[in-house]
Parts: C-alpha cells; sequence; structure tokens
C-alpha cells in the first residue's frame, strides 16, 4: 500500500461525494407533494417512480459495496467460489417476476409500507408481523455495515485511515464523517435522496468497469496470463481457479439460499413498492439482468489483484488498492467515487426501509396505535438515523477480513421470512401460528450455526480470510435453517388444522393481487389503509 495522502484521487473524490451530498438535500424538492409529511412520500417517494428511476434505484439498492469490494475480496482469498454470486443473481429474478407483482398489487391496494404490513394484513397476526419486522430489522444492520466497510477500503488506501497504531477514532474519523452526511440527507429528503443519486452512482460505476476490464488486462499481459498467475497464487494458499467436486454443494446451496434471500430485505421491497404500477415491477425483472453482467465483471478484479501481486492484509482493500496501483491518480479517484457513493445510496435505502419497519410494525402497532401520518414520518426519520449506528457498530466492533460474511449473515436471517411473505401472497393455508414456530427453529438454528462457523476455539459470526463463512457440513446455514423452517411450517399447520386452532382475520381479496393502478376495475377505488377494527371482521378465504 501506498504511503500518504494520495492528493490527486482524494480532491476528484470529494468533487463527487460533495455533488451526491448537494444533490442528496435538493432531492427534498424533487417531485414533492402538497402534503408530503407522510411515510408514502418520505419511505416511499410517493409511490411514483417509473421503469427508469425504478431502475436505477434498485440496481442501487441491490449492487452495492458487496460488488464492488466484498465479492472481489472473497475470490482474492478462495477463488472460484466467490462466484456464486453470479449465479444466484440470475436466478433471482424469473423468482422476483412470480412474486413481487402480485406484493405491489396488494399493497398499493391496502396502503402497506412493509412486508409486515402485508403479513399482519395476511394473516391477521401482530405477533408474526412483529417478528418479520424484527428479523427485517436485524438483516439490515450487516448489511449497512458492508456498506460503510466498502467506504472505509476507500478511505485507507487514499491514506485517511491511520495506522494501526492510530487512536481508533482519528483513524475512524474520516468514516464518521461520511456516515454523518448520509445521516443528514436520508433525514432530510428520505428514499427521494438515494433515487437521485443512483443516476450518478451507476454512471461511475459502467464507465469504472468499462475501463478497468480492458485497461488492467492490457497493463497485466491479458487474461491468459491472469488466470494463469491467478491460478498459481490459489494453489499456494489453498483457494483454487476452478471449484472442485467437494465445493460444489457449498457454491450450489450458497446461490440458492442468497437467491431466496435477496428480495426479502427490506429495502428490495421498499425501493419495489415506490414503482408506480404493477408493470413498472414486470419490465424490471427483465432488464435489471444486466447489472448481473457488471457483477460478473467485477468479480473478476479479484483475479486481476492475484496476477498484479497485491498483498494486503484485509482482503476488502485489494480492489481499492488494485485501482490505486493501476491507474492514474484522478481516474483512481474517479473509481474510489464510483465505490464510495455505490456503499452510500444502498446504505440510505436500507436504512430507511428498516426505519419503516419499526415505525409502522412496532411504534404504531404497540406502542401508540392513533400515530398520525406526520407522527409516523418523524419516527421513522429518528429511527432512520438509530439504525446507521447501530451498522456502525457492526463495522467498529466486528471483523471485516471477511466482509462477504456481514452479506450472508443478513441473508440467513432474512430467508426466514420467505414462507409468511412468499407463501402467502399465493397461499392462505399456512397457519400464522405454524409460521411462528417455523421463523423461531430457522432463526435459532441459523444464528447459533452462525456463531459457531469459524472453529471450535474462536466463536463469532465470521469466518477465515481463505474461505468462504457461513458454510456447514451441509452447505450454507441460511438455506439449511430455512429448510427446518419451512418443515416445521408445514407440520405444524397440519398438526393446527386438524386442532381447528382458531385462524387470524385476512382483509385481503383474490383481486387485490392482481389489480394494477391502472385496471378499470380498481382504478376509482383509494388505497385502504389497514384499521385495527379490520380484526373483529369474520375470515375469508384469501386467494
Amino acid at each position: 500500500m501506498n504511503e500518504g495522502v494520495n492528493v490527486v484521487a482524494l480532491i476528484v473524490f470529494l468533487f463527487f461525494f460533495a455533488l451526491v451530498t448537494i444533490m442528496g438535500f435538493l432531492a427534498a424538492r424533487w417531485r414533492k407533494a402538497a402534503v408530503a409529511d407522510n411515510l408514502d412520500e418520505w419511505g416511499l417517494g410517493g409511490r411514483s417512480f417509473g421503469t427508469w428511476i425504478t431502475w436505477f434505484l434498485l440496481g442501487g439498492d441491490l449492487y452495492t459495496a458487496y460488488t464492488f469490494v466484498a465479492v472481489p475480496a472473497a475470490i482474492y482469498a478462495a477463488g472460484a467460489a466467490g462466484f456464486f454470486a453470479v449465479p444466484y443473481t440470475i436466478l433471482v429474478y424469473p423468482l422476483i417476476f412470480l412474486f413481487l407483482p402480485r406484493l405491489w398489487s396488494v399493497s398499493h391496494r391496502h396502503g402497506y409500507v412493509t412486508t409486515s404490513d402485508f403479513v399482519k394484513g395476511r394473516f391477521g397476526s401482530k405477533s408474526l408481523s412483529l417478528a418479520v419486522a424484527v428479523t427485517g430489522i436485524l438483516a439490515t444492520m450487516p448489511y449497512i455495515a458492508l456498506q460503510l466497510v466498502g467506504i472505509q477500503a476507500v478511505l485507507d488506501v487514499m491514506g485517511l485511515g491511520g495506522g494501526e497504531s492510530t487512536h481508533w477514532f482519528v483513524k475512524d474519523l474520516p468514516l464518521l464523517i461520511a456516515f454523518g452526511v448520509l445521516a443528514a440527507y436520508t433525514y432530510s429528503s428520505g428514499l427521494r435522496a438515494p433515487a437521485l443519486i443512483a443516476f450518478v452512482k451507476d454512471a461511475l460505476i459502467y464507465i469504472v468497469i468499462a475501463v478497468a476490464i480492458i485497461y488492467i488486462p492490457i497493463e497485466l499481459g491479458g487474461f491468459d496470463d491472469i488466470f494463469n498467475d491467478a491460478g498459481e497464487k490459489l494453489s499456494e494458499s489453498g483457494g483454487s481457479l476452478v471449484a472442485g467436486p467437494d465445493a460444489h454443494w457449498a457454491y450450489a446451496t450458497l446461490a440458492l439460499g442468497s437467491a431466496l434471500a435477496l428480495f426479502m430485505y427490506p429495502h428490495a421491497i421498499t425501493a419495489t413498492l415506490s414503482s408506480r404500477s404493477r408493470e413498472v415491477i414486470r419490465r424490471n425483472t427483465t432488464i435489471l439482468p444486466l447489472y448481473s453482467l457488471m457483477l460478473g465483471l467485477l468479480a473478476l478484479l479479484g483475479f486481476m489483484g492475484l496476477a498484479a501481486g497485491i498483498e494486503v492484509d484485509n482482503g476488502q482493500l485489494i480492489v481499492p488498492q488494485l485501482f490505486e496501483n493501476m491507474f492514474p491518480a484522478w481516474f483512481a479517484g474517479v473509481a474510489f467515487a464510483a465505490i464510495g457513493i455505490g456503499a452510500l445510496v444502498p446504505a440510505a435505502i436500507m436504512s430507511i426501509a428498516a426505519a419503516n419497519l419499526f415505525t409502522r410494525n412496532i411504534y404504531r402497532d404497540f406502542l401508540k396505535p392513533d400515530a398520525t401520518p406526520a407522527q409516523e414520518t418523524k419516527v421513522s426519520k429518528i429511527t432512520s438515523l438509530v439504525v446507521k449506528v447501530g451498522a456502525l457498530v457492526f463495522v467498529l466492533t466486528l471483523d471485516k477480513s471477511t466482509a462477504i460474511n456481514f452479506q450472508l449473515l443478513g441473508g440467513l436471517w432474512i430467508v426466514q421470512t420467505f414462507p409468511a411473505l412468499v407463501g402467502g401472497l399465493f397461499t392462505r393455508w399456512f397457519h400464522r401460528w405454524a409460521l411462528l414456530a417455523g421463523w423461531a427453529v430457522g432463526m435459532t438454528y441459523g444464528t447459533i450455526a452462525a456463531y459457531n462457523v469459524s472453529s471450535p476455539t474462536q466463536k463469532h459470526f465470521g469466518g477465515s480470510n481463505d474461505t468462504i463463512p457461513m458454510i456447514g457440513e451441509i452447505g450454507y446455514i441460511g438455506l439449511t435453517a430455512f429448510v427446518l423452517n419451512a418443515l416445521v411450517t408445514v407440520a405444524m399447520t397440519f398438526v393446527l388444522r386438524a386442532m381447528k386452532a382458531p385462524d387470524g382475520v385476512d382483509e385481503t381479496t383474490p383481486a387485490d393481487y392482481l389489480a394494477d393502478a391502472g385496471d378499470p376495475k380498481v382504478k376509482d377505488l383509494p388505497p385502504q389503509r389497514a384499521e385495527p377494527e379490520a380484526e373483529q371482521r369474520e375470515p375469508t378465504s384469501g386467494s
């Protein structure tokens, strides 16, 4: 790593950081509604975004510092196993094509802001809704932390991180400043801020990738030399250029489990519900795979770092260090800005999504049922700040050497909401108590197994530098926990149905899941907000 501060790169980085900061604050006036003091406006951007804004927002939401920092770092450390991230982003789009339009329709009809709103309305259970909300908030924390790790990696390579002997406050001060700016414009502008900034973020990322995938191989002698050199170095460290037979099951379970989890995250649902129509969602599932191509190219940077002979103690530094070593200082600054802004956008959306869950499904349901829309918005703004602080604690206290672990840990937790959310969109056969029991089993097993994943002598939520963490004896722990969750849910449903246990009230109807905003059957009907007295109605059969 170069000594001192890379002044030219820092100036370029600060220019783009200042640009998106200004855009973040100005976004409060962008598409502003006459009545803006409600969660639909602050937390969902007025539910008004069309195809292209939604595409940039979802892209900025899903393709994050995870893609620019964690995936190449995993490939740098372990080789081909890190490529599981590419097939899972391919698997996910046919899956979400089936259920996201249904979720958008029923949420539009009933004014749902979160997945927990839907679960409560569908199954008539505040307890199940609370479990989904707590899981969403918990799973979002390490994912936001991953974004802050990306920012921290860039700052370290530019020379702003300080040395190991530097006092922790001085060392982390630049990260704290970036965190404060993010918190300020998110509080001010809500979802409109990351939606607007996403245009700059994606433009920078595509420019950097286009240059990197051509320029760096030329400098290193071509892809043939890159793969040969990377293969030799991986074999010395225990990794491999091509995954062997013993790694196939881990690879497959990581991909499948991650695909099931991706659109369970609150931030993915928030970006989805901000769209103005069902058709916007369907169109986006067909064009979002373009980002999977970008992810595949980004993953190759891990091999390029090996071929370039870069040695770092923290694998998360490999891509920033590769850029600093290979690019002129001014373009390294552009690349650093792409990574930094690529972390700020999703971090903002994630904090908003987690705040919406707390406000709608904890604060309103259990603390203040008569909360006004203005009160909800104020609480959500404050909670978005608290969530960022929680993520900052993750960054400053947990081992960051294998940061992909943050995403896999969040995925382990959030996939346990899959039966309630996706199952509920297609059937009401699952009993609410069975779903709650399955969730509890999956969460308990998954959390304990993840804590024990490293070694018998050092327990923590992590793994070693030369392996992909969160792999148990039978594959990705998150998928194993999900299977246990599903088995318990099905078995308990049979038992509870046989015992004729009381069912909850379903406030939805089959037509709610199919209608678009322009559907003549519903266009004259205003969106409904679920009221407490709805629980007193007789149960319906559901769809």
